[in-house]
């Protein structure tokens, strides 16, 4: 019995996280309220907050449930193509798949919410820009193996993923506002990026 109690607070959690992700990337993680969610999904507000105790550890958890269907969504399918070049180039194609046609409901789960946590310390803080420091490592990483490897011209490779992070948000926004080139703007900065050594 323990068991299966168990069982159903981790569907319960896994649902109410994956809602607060829909709702946080259209209203932001402010807008998240343990009674809006049990008002959304028919639960009670006691046993949603029973599962999570604070609004704060609510939104965590959507953060770590963004970033976990983030992942699954860009990173883990990139994986397949070759390091350096190839891989950025898989990741920034998933990536503006992810954007174009979105994961969640108000687009970019991240762009969404940085700029209201991003002078306002805490675990959400955290949380949010642990994802950010990470991305932007994984393109780093793949632009230096491509560098090592001589696939690309020597470059500042972290200065190099920062220019890329904000062309990409630059892109989810315009995504946003109806600019359907936006993808292809992307893949232009991208190349830039990776031209051959001369």
């Amino acid at each position: 019995m323990p068991d299966q109690r168990l069982l159903r607070g981790a569907r319960a959690r896994r649902t109410i996280t994956r809602h607060a992700v829909d709702v946080a990337s259209l209203e932001g993680l402010s807008g998240l309220s343990f009674g809006r969610l049990a008002a959304d999904l028919g639960l009670s507000k006691s046993g949603i907050q029973t599962l999570f105790a604070t609004k704060e550890n609510l939104q965590v958890a959507a953060v770590e449930a963004a970033r976990e269907a983030f992942t699954d969504a860009v990173v883990r399918p990139a994986e397949a193509a070759s390091r350096g070049a190839a891989r950025l180039r898989a990741l920034i194609e998933r990536w503006i798949a992810y954007a174009e046609t979105p994961l969640f409901p108000g687009g970019c789960f991240w762009a969404a919410n940085f700029a209201d946590f991003d002078s306002r310390p805490g675990q959400v803080h955290d949380a949010l820009f642990r994802h950010q420091r990470d991305w932007r490592g994984l393109i780093a990483g793949e632009l230096r193996y491509a560098a090592d490897a001589g696939e690309i011209a020597d470059l500042d490779a972290d200065l190099a993923a920062f220019q890329i992070d904000a062309v990409l948000c630059a892109a989810n926004t315009a995504l946003r506002l109806g600019d359907k080139d936006a993808g292809d703007k992307v893949g232009h900065v991208v190349d830039g990026f990776l031209t051959p050594p001369r």
